[in-house]
């Protein structure tokens, strides 16, 4: 349950448009609701400011689903993520309404009318178009969560001019998100140029070498700008999350 769904149920029955047993029947499942394979932390939205966020790999589509239906009963907005497409599709079957994020491997669904509560602008950014799904996966997130975000793909450091044309949007976002493989160059880079945090990302892309992403994370910690912090690798999901806190 969202602040302003208690704060009209509260209401409700102080001016007697609600009996109290009512109003404790609709409050029956916080701070949370046992579903038997899955227990779904109702209160979250009133704790963290956004309702619990499935993730959908190793979960069977009946199960996302029925997660999805107690969440839809409760108001709460919906993001899955890390689901195929396949699953994706069934899902989408029983939540016309919802979309799926291809690159992102994501769905979202917007169940509460709510308006922008970021400050400012989120911007996403990938060194290569390889590193584009954990963008994606960050972007969505964000914009889930009330922000307005912008897009920046495929200004790694190979080519650094490419970024340095983007100079003005760079100065002008309030959090920036840096995704990349390889050697992880590119968050310390932004981080140079701009008086804002920058989430960096490590992605798996990369040879060898680079260790699933290993690489790219030790550079990301190791990064010479104060104002970088860091992520798990391809955790485009905590990016967006982190980046949608600091932008509110």
């Amino acid at each position: 349950m969202d602040p302003k769904k208690l704060e009209e149920l509260l209401r409700s029955i102080q001016q007697g448009k609600l009996s109290v047993p009512e109003g404790v029947h609709k409050l029956k499942t916080l701070p949370f609701e046992d579903i038997g394979e899955a227990m779904i932390d109702h209160h979250r939205p009133l704790r963290k400011g956004f309702p619990e966020v499935i993730f959908g790999e190793g979960k069977a589509v009946e199960q996302v689903i029925k997660i999805m239906e107690r969440m839809v009963e409760a108001h709460e907005n919906i993001l899955v993520t890390r689901i195929e497409e396949g699953k994706a599709k069934a899902i989408l079957k029983r939540f016309p309404q919802a979309s799926y994020h291809q690159r992102a491997r994501t769905i979202t669904l917007q169940v509460s009318e709510g308006g922008i509560e970021g400050k400012g602008v989120i911007l996403v950014i990938s060194a290569g178009t390889s590193d584009i799904p954990v963008a994606e996966e960050a972007a969505v997130t964000a914009h889930i969560m009330g922000n307005r975000v912008e897009t920046l793909y495929d200004v790694g450091v190979s080519g650094v001019h490419r970024l340095l044309n983007y100079r003005e949007q760079l100065m002008e976002a309030n959090v920036l998100i840096v995704a990349a493989g390889m050697e992880g160059a590119l968050p310390s880079v932004v981080g140079g140029l701009v008086a804002r945090p920058v989430i960096a990302v490590p992605t798996s892309v990369g040879y060898g070498t680079s260790f699933g992403g290993v690489a790219a994370l030790l550079a990301m910690l190791n990064s010479c700008a104060s104002n970088v912090a860091v992520v798990n690798i391809d955790n485009g999901f905590g990016a967006g999350y982190i980046a949608s806190l600091i932008n509110r």
